[in-house]
């Protein structure tokens, strides 16, 4: 990873570097996941600077850096850049705080610092596409994602409360390999449903609901993402009609997902299916999302993303229906893009489950 931060930075020429301090990337580029630290980059050097609670493990654990104890962290900046020769310093635009840049101006007297998203387009391109071992990371957050699926269709009757669906789940990932949740877990059911990111309550399963759930683990500090929708009961015409509609666009966008796709055309593969069935107002969101060391990264399958896929893309295949004051179905998968085609990593069922 760190070698090709490496490379880019080298081809915005010699005096150019880097300064990264978000906990994701620097966990990407170094494999050592802390809560501080400043990572700096150049096109021959990489050093991390963390602070005494860190810096035995880092010394350990950190990979591909020279691992330096805090203490005067900017001007401590200051110095490295100068040992480096950089006049040009980039930062994370989209995550740098005012104040660490305002800290940073007042050292940096002779180096200029670039505000655009110049370092965030790189660090984009680099993680979007997976290595085969980030590949086989998300498959096994994944496997215990689909695990959790199977145990939860027993546990699921009337008058358990979506509180305790989601806890279950939660227990289960955690319990059996999952390192942290890749979010607040939502399991919400008939009315709440209508909402994508609903928060479980203290209402009771009834017959004739729907219950959405939408969870994931991390694994390698690698995330899942998988949503199913269930029936308790019985369903309704209407809530038929609605699952096999977004169960076909799913469908579709899996089948036709491929390298050289445009993510404009990828989520209009779903939405076409859906807007055809007369529900296009109620698909309220895009169509997926990247995942990786966070569960929401590049690209994006969205309507305004011109984007066009690559063989290690990893995004997640969500179409969704939403009524408000009846229900929603949302079905998510995990796809990872091929020259051909695309890789379905999630393996449960999806067909309608009534229980």
């Amino acid at each position: 990873m760190m070698n090709n931060l490496k490379k880019l930075l080298a081809d915005q020429g010699e005096h150019t570097a880097a300064l990264i301090i978000s906990p994701e990337n620097r966990r990407y580029f170094t494999s050592f996941p802390s809560s501080d630290g400043y990572l700096l980059v150049n096109g021959e050097r990489a050093v991390f600077i963390t602070d005494g609670r860190y810096i035995e493990a880092a010394e350990n654990s950190a990979k591909d850096c020279e691992v330096v104890l805090q203490e005067r962290i900017y001007p401590q900046i200051g110095q490295i850049l100068e040992e480096m020769g950089c006049q040009n310093l980039l930062v994370e635009s989209s995550r740098m705080t005012v104040s660490v840049y305002n800290s940073l101006k007042g050292v940096l007297k002779k180096t200029s610092i670039s505000t655009d998203d110049a370092l965030d387009k790189m660090i984009n391109s680099l993680r979007s596409v997976k290595t085969a071992e980030e590949i086989e990371s998300i498959k096994a957050a994944q496997k215990i994602t689909d695990d959790a699926f199977t145990h939860i269709l027993g546990f699921i009757k009337p008058g358990v409360t979506e509180r305790e669906i989601g806890l279950e789940l939660d227990s289960y990932m955690l319990s059996h390999g999952g390192e942290a949740l890749s979010f607040e877990t939502i399991a919400v059911s008939g009315k709440n449903s209508s909402m994508p990111h609903g928060v479980p309550s203290d209402k009771k399963i009834e017959n004739g609901d729907f219950i959405t759930m939408d969870y994931g683990t991390v694994v390698n500090g690698y995330h899942s993402d998988m949503t199913r929708t269930v029936a308790v009961g019985y369903a309704d015409d209407e809530m038929k009609k609605v699952y096999k509609t977004v169960l076909a666009a799913q469908k579709a966008c899996l089948e036709g997902l491929k390298s050289g796709l445009s993510c404009r055309d990828g989520d209009a593969l779903a939405r076409k299916v859906i807007e055809d069935a007369g529900y296009g107002k109620y698909f309220t969101h895009s169509t997926g999302h990247g995942v990786g060391v966070e569960i929401h990264e590049f690209p994006n399958l969205s309507p305004s993303s011109d984007t066009v896929l690559t063989p290690g893309h990893i995004v997640t295949v969500e179409p969704g229906i939403y009524i408000p004051g009846k229900f929603g179905v949302r079905i998510e998968d995990m796809a990872v893009i091929t020259e051909n085609g695309c890789e379905d990593i999630t393996h449960s069922p999806k067909e309608l489950i009534i229980l």
